[in-house]
């Protein structure tokens, strides 16, 4: 069994799926219609379901080898720009991260690997996850039993860094880890002719911000990455009037649990110290999203062994700051999270993610698909 041939005979099928539910996004935990598809397919071809809320198990085989694939299936709320048939048909509502895409390989590579499923040494678990973007729908399947009796474990992610069709297959960090804060600068309002007769918090929290900058530049080491984005201010809504507050908020990026703890520890400190030298106060809460996304050496070795055997074009990925809560996952059990190119400048694919105007090359997914039977059936024989 070819699983390039075998992907290519449904690669119009594989189209027609992602297009379907492209045209029909569903925000993180919404996503009823394309979990009821999903299942409906897989009861079909003889999957066993374990429904977790929207997210599905699916396993198939026997034996006492199991290896896990993963799918996305939630939407941003992102208003679709692209004049295309396939346009989303839900206003405010886009797949523009590639998740239709991921959901729509993976149900190709359901459908071979149930055509074939004679010839598995072991078993095959498919998750089909709800609420990666920024619902950590990952604990959710986790906490449902998603990796019991699992011993390795993929993912897949469209990427439009990478030439269309290729692999991306990276060792150690890929993505980062990630928080979000917010804060609360609290002083004392009145006149803005009176400045001296309040606490003015708009130039504390000015120079708190600047002073967040340094984290970066002046604690973390220079060897090491890390961000600290302040993406939002608010505070006061006349021009005469000092207000008695401003809010913040903004994310942290990490690719070391302890550049991140570094991060938290100097926040709080700058808060603290900025907003006592000038008599205001603040509240701050820091919120980790997800761990950092860590490939197993001996996963991503694997993953290239297989890609070479049957002749799939691959390389390095980048590492990126951008978050993945698969993170949670290669936490519990080895594995590797792959990329899939769909850059293609012919075709005016090149629209970063979470543009309106993102788009995937489609005629590359079957590749995604076909790179997923190949995990399964190799791990499964190794």
């Amino acid at each position: 069994m070819n699983p390039i041939e075998e992907a290519l005979k449904i690669k119009d099928e594989i189209i027609a799926w992602r297009r379907d539910f492209h045209m029909h996004p569903e925000l993180k935990y919404e996503e009823e219609r394309t979990s009821r598809i999903v299942e409906e397919h897989l009861r079909e071809w003889g999957y066993k379901i374990k429904r977790v809320g929207t997210g599905i198990i699916a396993d198939i085989g026997k034996g006492e080898k199991t290896i896990a694939l993963r799918a996305d299936m939630d939407a941003l709320p992102v208003q679709e720009e692209n004049n295309v048939p396939y346009r989303s048909k839900i206003p405010g509502k886009m797949h523009a991260c590639g998740h239709d895409a991921h959901t729509a390989m993976l149900l190709g590579a359901a459908k071979i690997i149930a055509e074939h499923a004679d010839g598995l040494s072991g078993k095959v678990r498919l998750i089909f996850q709800p609420a990666e973007e920024g619902g950590n729908g990952a604990l959710k399947m986790i906490e449902g039993g998603a990796l019991d009796g699992v011993d390795a474990v993929f993912g897949f992610h469209v990427w439009m860094d990478i030439p269309s069709g290729v692999i991306g297959i990276r060792d150690g960090p890929f993505l980062a880890g990630a928080g979000i804060f917010r804060a609360i600068i609290k002083g004392k309002g009145g006149h803005g002719a009176s400045p001296h007769e309040t606490i003015d918090p708009i130039p504390i929290t000015a120079e708190t911000i600047l002073a967040l900058q340094t984290i970066v530049s002046r604690n973390v080491d220079p060897i090491e990455s890390g961000v600290v984005s302040v993406t939002s201010i608010r505070g006061g809504t006349a021009f005469n009037v000092i207000p008695e507050e401003v809010e913040l908020k903004g994310t942290v990026r990490f690719f070391k649990p302890e550049v991140g703890d570094l991060i938290v520890r100097r926040m709080k400190e700058i808060f603290d110290g900025i907003t006592r030298a000038h008599g205001a106060s603040y509240e701050l809460d820091i919120e980790e999203l997800t761990p950092p996304t860590v490939n197993d050496k001996r996963m991503a070795d694997f993953a290239r062994r297989v890609a070479g055997k049957y002749g799939f074009r691959y390389g390095d990925v980048k590492p990126t700051m951008g978050a993945e809560d698969f993170s949670f996952y290669l936490q519990k059990v080895p594995g590797a999270f792959l990329a899939l190119g769909i850059r293609n400048e012919e075709k005016g694919i090149v629209h970063p993610h979470h543009h309106p105007k993102f788009d995937v090359d489609e005629d590359v997914l079957h590749l995604g698909t076909a790179m997923e039977v190949a995990l399964a059936f190799e791990f499964l024989r190794a």
